[in-house]
Parts: C-alpha cells; structure tokens; sequence
C-alpha cells in the first residue's frame, strides 16, 4: 500500500480554485517532488494531505488515514516545514526545538537532531541571528521532532546561496536515510532532478505527469530529437511554459 494516495483532489478559496484535479501516490521511502510554479496549488495539496486544510472533493489517504478524520492522530506521523513558516526573532533553537517536542507523545530527542543537523554550536542562538542556511536546518529538525513516518517540506531552499543549497540537498538525503519518507515541494528543476525518486508536475492545479525524473527527461528527449534534455525542458514540453510563468 502506497504512503500516499490522492486521487482527484479538488480545493477551493471562495470562487478561486486553487487545486482542480491533483492525483498521485508516494512509496514508502521515496523523495517524491511536487513541481510546479508558484500559484501551482503545490502547498495547497500538502497542506491539505497533512490535515492543515479540508478538502472540497476526492480522496486523500496518508498511512491508511483521512487526514480530514485522523487529523489528529495524523499529526504524530508526519512533521511538516512549510514554506510560511517563521519564528519569534528572540527564540533559542533549542527553545524552539523543546516546545515543538512537547506537541507530541513520543518525540524524537532533539538534543540528537542538533548534533546529527550540525546545530549543536548554535543551540542557545537566537532565531534572528541565524543565517538562511542555519534556518533551514532548523526547520528541518523541527520537522522530525515528533518522530514521523512522512515529513513534508516545502520550497526549503528559496533563497539560499548555492552552498548552502547544497548543504541542505545533503540534509533532505539524510533524512531519508533515517527511514522518512519524504515529499519534497519545489520550483527548481535542478533539486528535483538531483534528489527525486519521482515526481509530480503541477501546473493550474491540474496534475499534469508523474514519473522518475529520467523518464520525463528521455520522452522528450525523444519526442523532439534532442541529444541532451533536463528536467525543466521536460516541463517546457509538459506545461507549455517555462518554470517560472
């Protein structure tokens, strides 16, 4: 049984449809992308698989669970990161670590997670003084304080410097290293072709393709004669315009 089933996923904001027809399934121990544009209804899908929204038709299961339900139980099995999601500038990392641990019934030992997310040294800085780089640990650790089974994550590398991209690129993988099944939402071709297993393509809240990032990349390789193709040209073909329109 898949992590993850959404099939025809419908949601709205008033007479705005922000997703009209999403479907796909996440495997266990997989990477699996949401691309798409923004305004794409990428964070509205995972908001409403991770029980933050209701939707307003088709089915969603995550491990077996309606997140509309199970909300409640649901939230002890999957740590979620989205990309709105701020903290008091005074906060200490390990004050914000400690009360998200106290959400749950069984956390993770933070204390872990700053070694094994390299925070250890700013474990009594204050939110505000942390670089870009530094936040996205952070929030990455946050996401697996409860212990979960799935951690959603969402757009963590806007804004970052190559490096630190990088750095976090490294992060994601080691995650699910830890056995977390990972869905990763991004707009940059280059992380999803680099860390996916699989993707989904959203474009106008419409699923438009799912499939390995290297067999997206070979059909229109073939399709238009190319000797060399990437993913965002994949997209081009899928989409009819480019990543950022």
């Amino acid at each position: 049984m898949p992590v993850i089933e959404i099939s025809n996923l419908r949601k709205t904001y008033g007479q705005t449809v922000a997703v009209s027809d999403v479907s796909f399934t996440v495997d266990s121990g997989e990477i699996f992308g949401i691309l798409g544009p923004n305004g794409a209804g990428k964070t509205t899908t995972v908001e409403v698989l991770s029980g933050l929204r209701r939707r307003d038709g088709g089915t969603v299961r995550v491990l077996g669970k309606d997140p509309d339900r199970d909300g409640a139980e649901l939230r002890e099995l999957v740590g979620v990161q989205l990309q709105e999601s701020e903290l008091p500038e005074r906060i200490r990392v390990w004050e914000a670590l400690d009360l998200y641990s106290s959400f749950y019934r069984k956390p993770a030992d933070w204390r872990e997670l700053l070694d094994v997310l390299g925070l250890s040294a700013r474990r009594d800085a204050r939110y505000g003084t942390l670089s870009g780089g530094q936040k996205q640990r952070l929030s990455i650790a946050l996401a697996l304080v409860g212990d979960p089974q799935v951690a959603v994550l969402d757009e963590l590398t806007t804004g970052l410097d190559p490096a630190a991209r990088r750095e976090t690129w490294a992060l994601i993988e080691s995650v699910r290293n830890r056995g977390v099944t990972v869905v990763l939402v991004t707009h940059f071709m280059d992380e999803a072709e680099r860390l996916c297993d699989r993707v989904a393509v959203i474009d106008a809240g419409r699923t438009v393709a799912v499939d390995k990032p290297a067999a997206l990349i070979a059909k229109v390789q073939a399709e238009r004669g190319l000797t060399r193709a990437t993913l965002e040209d994949a997209y081009l073909a899928l989409t009819g315009h480019e990543i950022g329109v």
